[in-house]
């Protein structure tokens, strides 16, 4: 029995598909990382409203990362989109405790993992960024 050739765009839909699946495990694991890492600092000392924050930002790290790995079509990007926003604001949230202050917190780079929450809210940002446009380019125009 004769296969029959692949068109041209079914190629490049499987490599798409395959980028898609990296882009929602990265995002996953970037996720469940700043989330961890803001679990991490609860345990390590941070108390009070800005403790609870951590500890929600750390809940809303793994709620958005099952999300991203359980969800399909129009819930997925729903996931990527409110995930990429969750991430940026985040590490908004840190540059401005690291310049400006933010609500009378003031960060340095010298204080546990700051350093490492920047790499790892900078990276989630890019690639949530690209799994966003990922989702986004897939579903079918209206």
């Amino acid at each position: 029995m004769a296969t029959r050739p692949q068109a041209a765009g079914s190629h490049r839909r499987e490599n798409s598909g395959s980028a898609l699946t990296i882009g929602k495990l990265l995002s996953a694991v970037l996720l469940l990382a700043m989330g961890g890492i803001h679990l991490y600092l609860v345990f390590d000392g941070v108390g009070g409203v800005l403790g609870v924050l951590f500890v929600l930002n750390a809940i809303g790290g793994v709620v958005l990362a099952i999300a991203m790995l359980v969800f399909r079509g129009g819930l997925l990007t729903l996931a990527t989109v409110l995930s990429l926003l969750f991430m940026v604001g985040t590490l908004l949230a840190l540059v401005l405790a690291l310049t400006v202050g933010l609500f009378g917190i003031t960060e340095s780079l010298d204080y546990t993992l700051v350093p490492t929450t920047l790499v790892v809210e900078t990276l989630g940002t890019i690639v949530l960024a690209v799994t966003t446009a990922l989702v986004a380019r897939r579903r079918p125009a209206a």
